[in-house]
């Protein structure tokens, strides 16, 4: 999973992906802001669709961190590649 910053008619919005283990997308997100609601609104997203995983990888924002408390699954959360 990973975020980057996009401009959309010179607005700064942020793209959230998620990508399986062979690099194929799964899911894109677009949002305005970058916090643990559109962390949380991502991942719901992904697991409603795809189940949980066994292994998340993310960067080390704390959105993820918090996010992933949330739905009781922060032990899954690796921030290594």
């Amino acid at each position: 999973m990973d975020e980057v910053f996009v401009k959309v008619n010179g607005k700064r919005y942020y793209l959230w992906r998620a990508v399986d283990h062979e690099g194929e997308a799964l899911e894109a997100v677009v949002t305005k802001r970058r916090n643990k609601a559109a962390a949380l609104k991502f991942l719901k997203k992904l697991m409603k669709r795809y189940g949980n995983a066994d292994e998340v990888v993310t960067d080390r924002l704390a959105s993820y961190r918090a996010a992933l408390r949330d739905l009781r699954a922060q032990d899954r959360q690796c921030t290594e590649r």
